[in-house]
């Protein structure tokens, strides 16, 4: 009999299986970590011995029950860690288990793909000393070390402050903060915010911390060049220079949606997200009969309403195969997750996506660093008559690489978009393609 399998185990993936399992239905549980959690709960190696409390800080109590339940789960389910899954046709997932190729059939199945940075290229970006910041925070919460020695911390969104006060209270050096969002966005998005008021109570002590321990925040300051000959040796911003040996930036995350698009679900534009995103209505159901979407893979809103729609998922999944659930439940979540919502439209206030970068973009930059594609070469396309992503894509390469056009992407149709004169929802979307990470070399794939 085929399995249900839900791919990520993070928060929304965890919440999925015990759902499941709570009604009497075990799940294949897939996931290319090796400890579970997610980005946001992710475990340190064994060995480690950091508390929760330094690793996760607010959220120690939330990461220690999210790895209790999925301790509890593993050995009632059919549990797959360090599994990737790169593709997915005829009802089947091809993945790579252990550095070996196989395969996984199902019957239902539940997108729990998470999220990763946004990245707006800046001169400079490519050369080592530079990362995203969950990249960042990857290296500080799963292998205990710092990026460099001394720190610069760019982009905008929460994940801005929230990396750089990990950074700094682990006793790393931190040097600036540069926010591209000015303060006075943050000022008109409070009214939003303060429908979670929890939630903002921790940003805000997160920046306050930063200032309150002599670190410089600069608002409304654009990350305009990173210096570098062999590594990185400063940053440069509105006539300003710092000097640092590392920098991570990114502005605010993007959803994984490559494996939704393999699937054959049908996508919209989502101008809250600034991206196209699978369309799933508000339990959680795509458009493909059997395929399920939760988490922050189908539209950002954070580790708490991650749980909550991977909950609201499985409830769906066992509604449609006639399991009995609490009727009240499904309603319930959905409000909640109707409240998140609207404090995720205050983010968006506060944390406006860079609208003059495509413009200000210096032809020579390297946009897709997989196949070396500059955004001039992007802009000589549109210039030539082409507007469509996939049509951009065939022309220069844009994409074509081995993120799959994971990393440069968005900032493509964003280059595309301005050059050509059009709004950004207007350009098409890149076609998601196999495998949508990575495979190393010598792997056997079966026809």
């Amino acid at each position: 009999m085929k399995p249900i399998v839900i791919v990520g185990a993070g928060p929304a993936g965890i919440s999925a299986a015990r759902t499941l399992l709570d009604h009497g239905v075990k799940a294949c549980l897939v996931d290319e970590s090796v400890g579970g959690g997610g980005q946001i709960y992710r475990r340190q190696p064994q060995g480690f011995q950091r508390t929760a409390k330094q690793v996760y800080g607010f959220e120690a109590r939330k990461a220690e029950a999210v790895h209790r339940t999925l301790d509890a789960l593993a050995p009632l389910i059919d549990y797959r860690p360090l599994t990737l899954v790169w593709n997915a046709e005829d009802g089947r997932l091809d993945t790579l288990d252990n550095g070996r190729a196989a395969s996984i059939e199902y019957a239902q199945i539940i997108v729990a793909t998470g999220a990763t940075d946004r990245i707006l290229p800046v001169p400079g970006w490519t050369a080592p000393g530079v990362y995203s910041l969950g990249a960042a925070q990857i290296a500080l919460k799963y292998q205990g070390c710092a990026i460099g020695e001394r720190v610069a911390f760019c982009g905008s969104g929460p994940l801005l402050y929230l990396v750089a006060y990990q950074y700094a209270k682990a006793g790393a050096k931190v040097v600036a903060v540069l926010d591209s969002a000015p303060f006075s966005a943050q000022c008109r998005a409070l009214p939003a915010l303060l429908g979670q008021p929890i939630t903002l109570a921790k940003g805000l002590y997160y920046r306050a911390w930063l200032t309150a321990h002599a670190i410089p925040v600069h608002q409304g300051a654009t990350l305009e060049q990173i210096d570098a000959e062999h590594r990185v040796s400063g940053i440069r911003w509105a006539d300003q220079t710092l000097e640092c040996d590392a920098v991570a930036f990114a502005h605010a995350l993007r959803s994984e949606t490559q494996l939704a698009d393999l699937l054959g679900c049908e996508f919209a534009w989502d101008a809250l997200n600034r991206a196209w995103l699978p369309q799933r209505d508000s339990a959680g159901r795509s458009s493909v009969a059997g395929v399920y979407l939760a988490g922050d893979g189908a539209a950002i809103m954070g580790a708490d309403a991650a749980q909550m729609a991977g909950e609201r998922a499985a409830l769906a999944l066992l509604e449609d195969r006639g399991v009995a659930i609490d009727p009240h439940r499904p309603a319930l979540l959905e409000r909640q997750l109707a409240s998140i919502l609207r404090f995720r439209h205050g983010l968006e206030t506060a944390f406006p996506f860079p609208r003059k970068w495509a413009a200000q973009a210096p032809d020579e930059l390297i946009l897709c660093r997989c196949e070396e594609v500059s955004v001039g070469d992007v802009r000589a396309v549109v210039d030539e008559g082409h507007w469509e992503i996939n049509r951009v894509k065939a022309h220069c390469r844009v994409g074509m690489g081995r993120c799959q056009g994971r990393m440069c992407a968005l900032a493509a149709a964003e280059i595309v978009a301005e050059r050509s004169g059009r709004g950004i929802e207007n350009i098409g979307r890149l076609r998601g393609q196999a495998p949508i990470k990575p495979l190393p070399f010598g792997v056997e794939v079966q026809p």
